[in-house]
């Protein structure tokens, strides 16, 4: 057969179900062999949007996630999306066309070196150089990307080796099993448990995986410790426990660091440094216990001083199963505090101002968003309320990237997650600027059929910077633009567009979107005066209990 053919035939045998592409001449060989294949063939509009799709698959599946692109401007085109799943542990499989590498007519016409430019941000990136290596390199690509840590692969597929013929067969897939922490360090970890006076639980985004959630959340359960998470974190256990602290959507000084600074044990589920911090260590501080996959990776705001290295899911149980009925008990300070934030965060809840205000916008969010909905964030100052105020009651139900946080990777994102939940309200949650640098994949989601409203927050600047600018003391300048109307642009595409015009409709007017089903973009004028006024202000002057 065609090595095409036993490409695509390598990809079937790994169970991929799309390939998300905008192919170029140089993967005209697979794209005919994807014809009749079971694989189904998703054109997107931009390569940015293909890979954050992918990603975004491998992210909610624990499965690779492939994407396509020719050579060149294609292949450069997937550097953010591979910077995503590599900084954000999403396992992803990227495959771009090359000229013929055994002969050649057209001299450096497009050619840059590809596989060199994505070994940093790849866990494996390679040419492939002859049609019998593709089943054994396909295979060795998905181990790596799917295996802890996941991450991003780049397999190059140059036109002549595409089109020789090969009698390879495939690799079959092979079972793995990880370790779990032994006896004598789980006993050392219950010691510390049980003699510490005011115990926590961070969740990370480490933990966010299928195999461990359930795990994490009956350990939180069954020890009735106090709990926090972080960005990747949410939703790990659910947030509506009387045991929920909040979301460290801030590295300190938040009311959440007031029960930080009293515990004097912290056990970090899943914690990943390519998050920012969500509490600083110093010395003699407090002692952590670092639960992962893999050891801790040190550095100045954090060395935990015991490690529980193995599947979490495995050694989690293990903890349980050893605590032997032990529950926290000292929780007066933490119940205290609990009921501060729980306070905090319903503040303006119930504003009806207009533009509609951070608070009252992920207020109004969640109750529409109902029990099992997910909301796919953008990046942008709204992040920041979205993971203090919106509390996640399932896994992946909030997906936002506190690793790379790119622009951009919002709607391509909940266009995956609408893709695998057809029955699920999902909402993708944008912000002006980051909505249009992949606002033409609104076609995609028309065209594929899919269920999704996408919120456009709309408050003519990049709002985010002009935050950090506020922070800084700096003049408010240089950070305003204009938009087109979004309505119309959302009609134009052929989806449904709807403007908020006050407080007292947005609810209504997401509720009808989801109703309605197909594709509908919602443009909501947002008031981020509170940026100063809660992030900043408020925040400078909070005094923890005593």
């Amino acid at each position: 057969m065609k090595a095409s053919d036993l490409l695509v035939k390598a990809l079937e045998n790994e169970g991929v179900e799309y390939i998300f592409a905008v192919p170029g001449e140089e993967n005209l060989d697979v794209l005919n062999s994807l014809k009749d294949s079971s694989i189904k063939l998703v054109l997107t509009r931009h390569e940015q949007g293909a890979g954050f799709m992918a990603a975004t698959y491998g992210r909610l599946t624990g499965k690779a996630g492939v994407c396509m692109a020719t050579l060149g401007p294609g292949a450069t085109n997937f550097s953010t999306p591979a910077a995503y799943a590599h900084l954000g542990a999403f396992p992803l499989i990227m495959i771009t066309g090359q000229k013929p590498i055994k002969a050649s007519k057209q001299g450096q016409f497009q050619i840059i070196d590809v596989v060199k430019l994505y070994e940093p941000i790849c866990k494996l990136s390679k040419q492939i150089v002859h049609g019998n290596t593709i089943p054994s390199l396909v295979r060795e690509a998905f181990r790596r990307a799917e295996e802890e840590r996941p991450g991003a692969i780049l397999l190059e597929l140059p036109e002549d080796i595409a089109a020789e013929e090969t009698d390879t067969k495939v690799v079959k897939q092979s079972t793995r099993q990880y370790a779990v922490a032994d006896d004598f360090v789980l006993d050392q970890a219950i010691a510390k448990i049980k003699t510490a006076s005011h115990p926590l639980i961070l969740i990370g985004a480490g933990a966010n995986r299928k195999t461990a959630c359930k795990a994490v959340e009956k350990f939180v359960e069954q020890s009735g410790i106090y709990f926090f998470d972080t960005q990747m974190g949410k939703g790990v256990a659910d947030e509506r426990s009387d045991l929920f602290l909040g979301t460290a959507a801030l590295s300190d000084n938040d009311y959440l660091h007031c029960a930080v600074s009293r515990a004097d044990l912290i056990i970090n589920i899943g914690h990943d440094v390519v998050e920012k911090p969500p509490f600083f260590m110093s010395d003699n501080d407090k002692f952590v216990i670092h639960l992962n996959y893999k050891s801790a990776q040190v550095d100045e705001v954090y060395f935990p001083q015991l490690e529980l290295v193995g599947d979490i899911s495995r050694t989690v149980r293990r903890l349980g199963e050893k605590l032997n009925g032990w529950k926290s008990a000292d929780v007066e300070y933490f119940q205290r505090i609990k009921q501060e934030i729980d306070q905090h965060i319903m503040t303006g809840a119930q504003d009806n101002s207009f533009p509609i205000i951070p608070q009252r916008l992920v207020a109004g969010t969640r109750k529409v968003m109902g029990e099992d909905g997910i909301i796919a964030l953008d990046n942008g100052i709204y992040k920041i309320w979205f993971a203090r105020n919106y509390k996640a009651y399932h896994p992946n139900s909030v997906l936002l990237d506190n690793a790379l946080a790119t622009m951009g990777a919002g709607l391509p994102s909940a266009m995956m997650a609408a893709q695998l939940n057809p029955s699920k309200r999902v909402l993708a949650i944008c912000g002006d600027g980051g909505f249009m640098m992949n606002s033409q994949e609104l076609e995609t989601a028309r065209r594929v059929g899919l269920n999704l409203v996408v919120m456009v927050l709309n408050d003519g600047s990049y709002g985010m910077i002009r935050w950090k600018q506020q922070i800084a003391g700096m003049d408010d300048w240089g950070l305003e633009f204009d938009n087109p109307d979004f309505v119309k642009y959302a009609n134009a595409y052929g989806v449904t567009g709807h403007r908020v015009t006050s407080a007292n409709e947005f609810e209504r007017v997401l509720d009808q979107a989801f109703d309605a089903g197909g594709v509908h973009l919602v443009d909501v004028p947002v008031d981020y005066t509170a940026n100063k006024t809660v992030l900043i202000d408020e925040l400078a002057s909070k005094v923890c209990l005593l």
